[in-house]
């Protein structure tokens, strides 16, 4: 699994003019689903994410997680974070997991999230997001489960 994780002051979805989902100061996560995903990668991700020290405590020093500062978490399925760019310049789908496999690991993602207690709100796997955030910082780390976790 692969996530863009910003560090923000405030984010929201938007499906068709509506606000899917929003919150304040936290983390927005942009998330994608390879097709070699399994649980465990799901797993390894939500417990980096919960545990990811990208806050600053009291003396300025990045040092706190997003438990630690009572923030929030915002979901959003991104499954261009698999798309592959090497040959030509159209960007190939062949690493994302299919559509139907990759809604149940999202969703399953999402509620592992619901598990840890952080309050959160996600968008709508599949449908045509308008995403507004302000950034923190700005503070953006990607994540790979096959890569750097």
């Amino acid at each position: 699994m692969r996530a863009v994780i910003q560090r923000v002051l405030n984010a929201s979805v938007a499906i068709n003019g509506r606000t899917a989902g929003e919150i304040g100061h936290g983390i927005l996560v942009l998330l994608g689903v390879g097709k070699e995903d399994t649980e465990n990668d799901m797993e390894k991700l939500v417990s980096k994410l919960v545990k990811l020290r990208i806050f600053e405590d009291e003396n300025g020093k990045i040092n706190k997680s997003i438990t630690d500062v009572r923030g929030s978490i915002l979901v959003v399925s991104q499954f261009t974070l698999y798309w592959n760019c090497k040959k030509g310049n159209r960007p190939s789908f062949e690493n994302a997991m299919p559509p139907q496999e990759a809604e149940e690991m999202y969703l399953k993602f999402v509620d592992r999230i619901k598990e840890t207690g952080i309050p959160y709100a996600t968008g709508e796997f599949g449908a045509d997001m308008k995403v507004s955030l302000t950034n923190d910082g700005p503070v953006t780390v990607w994540l790979d489960t096959k890569e750097n976790l």
